[in-house]
């Protein structure tokens, strides 16, 4: 059997899609996707098991590894030693060369909830990855605005986002099967690019989504032992962020850190699909587990206190970088909404660098200087806050599930500022754009997968509203097209939108992920 890409070849996706980096694929498929879709079963079971009345805790079966006081993870590699601001977006080509320049130390290169699997996305990312590398990018606009890269020394390190381990990628099948959209991201990225990024003094680093389980952040290591040794790389080269923005993994963070050491990062606070995973984790278990309306959630409340106090402990704990959450604020063109919105951002930095993290995302370039003054500082010339233990966080499993304690409603407001994100969302998702402006915020995949979420719980809880209405599928529906209606193009431009927008959000059965769904309407 073969490696076969059923995707259309566009003009130099050969630099891309090489018979390397296929071979690559097809070693990383046949060895381990096996294993990918047993820990895919397990998460499955694990929230059966909730339903059915148990909960997350701290695991016994890995006290030893929690009470070891002896390990750490691996020196912060060339480029990643100071992350003082991070900015996040999508690789297509205007975005590659803004990020590069922001001024931020970092740049999450996003092949996941910032963009979208469409194929010309999937290798063309790619290839502007590649050309930022060797310098040969620019971009010109419409308006005949050009574009090109600063002097090396003023760019941000790349680190790239592959796909969740739930994703497939189906323009390339390994003896016939669908491929996965994390190893197709991670093995194009790291046969294309990785040896230049070494060559340049740094290296290939990557931000891990999604994952639920130390037993997953072992996959992943063993995925990069494999990989380098295939490519002749040596073994701790690849270097890894994980995301902790699922609730089972806030309960594994140390044991994550330990799968990884050798090939760590450090973790990032991510929020927004921390309080989606919240939700979906516990969708049936009524009141004690609904949250209010999503823009009244801050990260003050009770559980996210927890949540983020005990990732810098532990980060800081065993030597790893702790990087707070993205601002999901941009700039407006109304000068009040900008000083509303840049206040917001400077305070949330300000709580993030006095907790302890050692940097933080931004969402626009705009951003970034908000971000690097809070932290400046903080940190002064320091590069980080690694030195900052916080042995007086000690955080218990019932902190981090009480959600019960957060304050705020729900409202029609609320509802209906859910309904309009997520279908103004999907329709961009689906016509190839993954990072969204919408109501003077950053929407990408996981604000609109809380939107979602939030209508399904509140739906299947019998929710009363502020108005007195009852949240029905009958109401959704309606304010789905009410809400259409408001927006240009009206339901002719957003049927597709609405048609997976009510699939996921009035179902019976609590589907995982609305991009799954999503991505089957997509060529």
């Amino acid at each position: 059997m073969s490696v076969e890409v059923t995707g259309p070849m566009g003009e130099r996706y050969d630099e891309v899609l090489t018979p390397q980096a296929l071979e690559l694929i097809g070693r990383l498929h046949r060895e381990f996707n096996g294993r990918r879709l047993e820990l895919l079963d397990r998460r499955r079971a694990r929230v059966e098991e909730i339903v059915a009345g148990s909960s997350l805790g701290f695991l016994p079966e890995t006290k030893a590894v929690r009470e070891d006081p002896d390990w750490r993870v691996a020196e912060p590699a060339p480029g990643l030693v100071d992350r003082r601001v991070e900015i996040t977006g999508p690789t297509d080509r205007k975005m590659t060369i803004n990020a590069l320049n922001s001024g931020a130390k970092v740049w999450l290169a996003d092949h996941e909830d910032a963009n979208t699997p469409l194929w010309e996305n999937v290798v063309g990312g790619q290839l502007n990855l590649l050309d930022a590398i060797t310098r040969k990018i620019d971009f010109s606009s419409e308006a005949g605005k050009a574009y090109e890269l600063k002097p090396d020394e003023e760019l941000a390190t790349i680190v790239v986002r592959p796909r969740g381990w739930h994703l497939p990628e189906k323009h390339i099948l390994v003896d016939g099967e669908r491929t996965s959209g994390s190893l197709v991201d991670f093995a194009l990225y790291l046969a294309t690019s990785g040896q230049l990024q070494l060559d340049r003094g740094q290296g290939p680093y990557f931000y891990l989504p999604k994952m639920e389980s130390h037993l997953e952040a072992r996959l992943w290591n063993d995925v990069f032992v494999a990989a380098q040794e295939f490519l002749g790389i040596p073994r701790g080269t690849i270097r890894a962020t994980v995301l902790i923005e699922t609730f089972p993994a806030a309960f594994e963070m140390e044991e994550i850190l330990y799968e990884l050491r050798e090939h760590s990062a450090g973790l990032n606070a991510g929020r927004w699909d921390f309080m989606f995973s919240v939700i979906k984790t516990y969708r049936t278990r009524g009141t004690d587990f609904q949250l209010p309306d999503r823009n009244s959630v801050t990260m003050t409340v009770p559980f996210m206190r927890a949540y983020t106090e005990l990732l810098v402990r532990t980060c800081h704990k065993r030597g790893a970088h702790a990087i707070g959450g993205m601002a999901a604020f941009i700039p407006s063109k109304d000068p009040a909404v900008n000083e509303q919105a840049f206040a917001k951002v400077e305070a949330d930095k300000k709580r993030e660098a006095g907790d302890g993290f050692d940097g933080s995302w931004v969402a626009h370039p705009g951003m970034v200087d908000t971000c690097k003054t809070v932290f400046d500082e903080v940190l002064g010339s320091s590069p980080n806050q690694l030195d900052k233990l916080r042995e007086d966080v000690n955080v218990t499993a019932e902190q981090l599930l009480d959600v019960a304690s957060t304050p705020g409603e729900v409202t029609e407001a609320g509802l209906r500022n859910n309904v309009s994100v997520a279908i103004q969302y999907l329709a961009a998702w689906l016509e190839g754009t993954g990072a969204v402006g919408i109501f003077n915020l950053m929407e990408d995949a996981a604000t609109a997968e809380i939107s979602r979420s939030q209508i399904w719980q509140w739906r299947h809880n019998n929710v009363v509203l502020d108005t007195g209405e009852t949240v029905s599928a009958d109401l959704v529906t309606r304010i789905a097209d009410e809400e259409i209606a408001k927006l240009d193009g009206g339901p002719a431009h957003y049927a597709a939108a609405r048609e997976t927008f009510l699939e996921v959000a009035n179902a019976d059965d609590y589907i995982d992920f609305l991009t799954i769904p999503a991505y089957e309407r997509m060529p």
